[in-house]
C-alpha cells in the first residue's frame, strides 16, 4: 500500500478517535469497575474497549506504522518502532473518568523522527474534537458530540501573546506537585485553570491558557497527541536543557517540560 499523506491522514484519524471516544462514552454513562494495572494505575473497560476501536482502525488505515498503545504496553506488547510510529491513549485521564468529572480524552498521535507531527485529542463529555498537523502549521476544533452527528464548523486554532494582565496557567487537576508551585513563582501569573488529560495542552493551543508545566512523570502516550496540536497552533513544549521533548525514548517515559504559547521559559531542571 503506498503511503498516505499526512493531510489525508489526519482527516482519517478523525472518525477513530470518535468512534473510540463514544464506546468510552457509553460506558461512562453506564458505569464500569475500575482495575488496578502493574505500576498501580487504574484501568477501566472503556480504556480497553477505545483502545481496541483504535488498533483495528489503524491497522487498515496505516498498517505499516507500528502503533505503541497504552494498556497494549501495560499487557507487555511493546512494538519495535522505527523512524514512525502512532501513539495512543485510549483514555487520558482516567481518574477523571473514574471520578466523573468529565475530562477524559481519546488521544491519537503521529510520530516520526522524534518528534510529533499529527494529533488528534477528542473529548466526549465536552464534545470538543482537536487536531493538528505541525508541517502545515494547520490546528483546529469543531464541536463534535459522541454519536454520529456531524462535526461543527473547523475552527482555526492559534497560540494567543502574552495578556498585559498576566498568564492563565494551565496545572493538572490529579498531578499537582510542591516542583509545579515552585516553578510557577517565576512568572506572573492572574489566573489558574484545573483540568484533566491532554485538554491542557489544548487550552494553550486555543489561546485561552499560556503555559502548562509539568513537573512530573508522564508517558509519551499521555502527550504526543496534545503536543501535535500545540505546536501546529504555533506553541511550544520544552524540556530540561531547553531543549524539544522528544518521543521514542526506550521506556517511553517523558522527562519534566513546559507546554506554552509565545512566551520566555524559565529554564527547567530535570
Amino acid at each position: 500500500m503506498p503511503p498516505i499523506a499526512d493531510s489525508a491522514l489526519l482527516e482519517a484519524l478523525l472518525p477513530v478517535a470518535v468512534a473510540a471516544g463514544r464506546e468510552a462514552h457509553a460506558v461512562y454513562l453506564r458505569g464500569c469497575s475500575v482495575e488496578q494495572k502493574a505500576d498501580r494505575t487504574p484501568v477501566t473497560e472503556a480504556d480497553h474497549a477505545a483502545e481496541a476501536i483504535i488498533l483495528a482502525h489503524l491497522a487498515r488505515i496505516a498498517p505499516d506504522i507500528p502503533v505503541v498503545a497504552e494498556e497494549s504496553c501495560a499487557a507487555g506488547r511493546i512494538p519495535v518502532v522505527g523512524e514512525a510510529f502512532f501513539l495512543v491513549d485510549p483514555l487520558d485521564g482516567t481518574k477523571e473518568f473514574i471520578a466523573r468529572r468529565g475530562d477524559f480524552t481519546v488521544n491519537i498521535a503521529l510520530v516520526r523522527a522524534g518528534a510529533p507531527v499529527l494529533g488528534v485529542v477528542y473529548a466526549p463529555v465536552g464534545g470538543q474534537l482537536y487536531a493538528g498537523d505541525v508541517a502545515a502549521a494547520r490546528a483546529f476544533r469543531c464541536a463534535q458530540p459522541p454519536s454520529d452527528s456531524p462535526g461543527g464548523p473547523r475552527e482555526t486554532l492559534h497560540v494567543r501573546q502574552a495578556p498585559a494582565a498576566g498568564l492563565t496557567a494551565v496545572v493538572s487537576r490529579s498531578h499537582a506537585t510542591p516542583e509545579t508551585e515552585q516553578y510557577l513563582r517565576a512568572y506572573r501569573v492572574h489566573e489558574r485553570v484545573s483540568v484533566g488529560s491532554s485538554l491542557k495542552f489544548c487550552l494553550v493551543a486555543s489561546g485561552e491558557a499560556d503555559l502548562y508545566p509539568r513537573l512530573g512523570p508522564t508517558m509519551e502516550w499521555d502527550t504526543a497527541a496534545g503536543h501535535a496540536v500545540l505546536l501546529a497552533a504555533g506553541g511550544q513544549v520544552v524540556a530540561p536543557g531547553g531543549e524539544a521533548l522528544r518521543y521514542g525514548k526506550p521506556d517511553f517515559r517523558n522527562s519534566f517540560f513546559v507546554a506554552a504559547g509565545p512566551i520566555p521559559l524559565t529554564p527547567l531542571v530535570a
